[in-house]
């Protein structure tokens, strides 16, 4: 096992100051990154918390991944507008996941890399005593499901936290969808809708070429891997399914054995050309484990897309995701959302008419001249929670203006999450439904996956 210490000039200033002034040996949290492959690894360190420790301990074989790892924190403690200073302990090796268990450097996991042995990681994290934070998707298998709800078991045991992140919970446009759904005088009752004309649906565009933090994203080659990052219907649906529930039955405990009813899935690929995946992993060729999914040596298939109706509860919902090679000019990923209540149907779109920004409208659905002064009426709770938003009248519907003080963006919504992380780790409030919701969200998404397997 080798380490390296890597400090940006910031940071060194940093770790010359006085006990007195830092004092960072008592801060309570003290951040374990394992092999981190994945760009959200460092967007969780885009901001510096109280109660963190500045030193975060690095556990990853030699590679390109946490070199660029390595290059992100380091732009942030570089930065010219609100630096970080965070200090990055690296341990390389073949053993580092073995290193990272015996060392306990830390107190929490930070896991967000390749999918294919994070349940294990998990598992074995958790056993260790250690909190972990994972991002999405924590499993990305069917036969992975006993492992996770074991996870949370051994969690529960021994007081310790286990949370993904979850951040499409902190994008304004969905925060006042679901304020909206829970204002019954606007909203009425959500609908049951049926499989062919869901109550709601969420459909999510990616894109594999795309900017981060103002740079083209570099990708690792197994990211287009689906034995290792997960197919489309378990990873990005995740953030769906979520939402889903979050919105339809809030604060709700939903219970998988019963409240999950799977009708239809299915999974379709996105090709993508070998100069294409040259563009965004900066490598001359598709690697062996690849190959079985080249066509004519020249053409990579990724069944990246994937589409699963269901039913919660009584309520049925469709999500899908879309990943396509590179947005147009001047898009990038979008999201559409609609949620069909008796009165009204309150509808996020994100489309060129929108320039490619979310924005929620109402729409009624029926005439009723009292509908506007009981709109405005009820607007004014909701005022009070956003302070700012407003309703503009359109010609059958209206739209929701938000302050722009409010759109933080994607990358702002890891903080978001950590704070909330960091809120349930340090207060021991995490709320009764946020586990059992955890376990109804992957249960859906991997048996999904096994139902659209079944299909020709």
């Amino acid at each position: 096992m080798k380490t390296i210490y890597t400090l940006s000039f910031l940071a060194l200033v940093m770790s010359c100051s006085s006990p007195t002034e830092n004092k960072e040996s008592d801060k309570a949290v003290r951040l374990i990154t394992v092999d981190p492959g994945h760009f959200h690894a460092a967007l969780v360190q885009k901001s510096m918390y109280d109660n963190v420790d500045s030193v975060v301990h690095v556990y990853a074989p030699e590679g390109t991944d946490v070199e660029f790892h390595l290059k992100r924190i380091d732009a942030f403690n570089t930065r010219a507008e609100n630096p970080t200073h965070w200090k990055e302990e690296v341990h390389y090796g073949d053993d580092f996941f073995e290193e990272m268990i015996n060392q306990k450097a830390g107190n929490v996991v930070v896991l967000s890399g390749n999918n294919k042995k994070k349940a294990e990681y998990i598992s074995k994290s958790l056993q260790a005593g250690f909190n972990v934070l994972a991002d999405k998707p924590m499993i990305i298998k069917a036969e992975d499901f006993e492992v996770l709800k074991s996870a949370f078991e051994t969690a529960k045991l021994n007081n310790l936290l286990l949370y993904d992140i979850m951040t499409e919970r902190f994008e304004i446009t969905t925060m006042l969808q679901k304020e909206f759904s829970m204002l019954p005088d606007v909203f009425g009752v959500l609908q049951d809708g049926t499989p062919d004309n869901p109550s709601v649906t969420k459909e999510s565009v990616h894109h594999f070429y795309k900017y981060v933090s103002g740079s083209i994203l570099t990708r690792p080659a197994w990211f287009m891997d689906v034995a290792q990052q997960g197919e489309g219907i378990v990873d990005v649906t995740t953030h769906l399914v979520d939402l889903v529930q979050w919105e339809c039955f809030p604060d709700q405990v939903l219970d998988y054995t019963h409240d999950v009813e799977l009708i239809n899935a299915k999974r379709t690929t996105t090709e993508m050309t070998l100069s294409e995946f040259k563009a965004i992993t900066k490598l001359d060729a598709f690697p062996e484990y690849l190959k079985e999914n080249v066509v004519n040596d020249t053409v990579l298939k990724i069944y990246s897309n994937g589409e699963i109706n269901y039913k919660l509860k009584n309520v049925h919902a469709k999500v899908s995701v879309i990943w396509n090679y590179k947005a147009p000019e001047g898009a990038g990923d979008t999201h559409y959302s609609i949620m069909r209540g008796t009165k009204v149907n309150l509808i996020i779109k994100q489309g060129a008419e929108q320039q490619y920004k979310p924005v929620l409208y109402i729409e009624p659905l029926t005439h009723d001249a009292q509908f506007e002064t009981t709109l405005m009426d009820n607007l004014k709770p909701v005022q009070t929670k956003y302070p700012g938003v407003e309703l503009k009248k359109l010609e059958s519907s209206w739209e929701v203006i938000v302050p722009d003080s409010y759109k933080e963006g994607h990358e702002a919504h890891f903080g978001r999450v950590m704070e909330k992380f960091l809120e349930y780790l340090n207060n021991h409030n995490i709320p009764d439904w946020e586990v059992p919701n955890m376990l109804a969200k992957y249960y859906t998404t991997t048996k999904a996956l096994e139902l659209a397997k079944q299909k020709k």
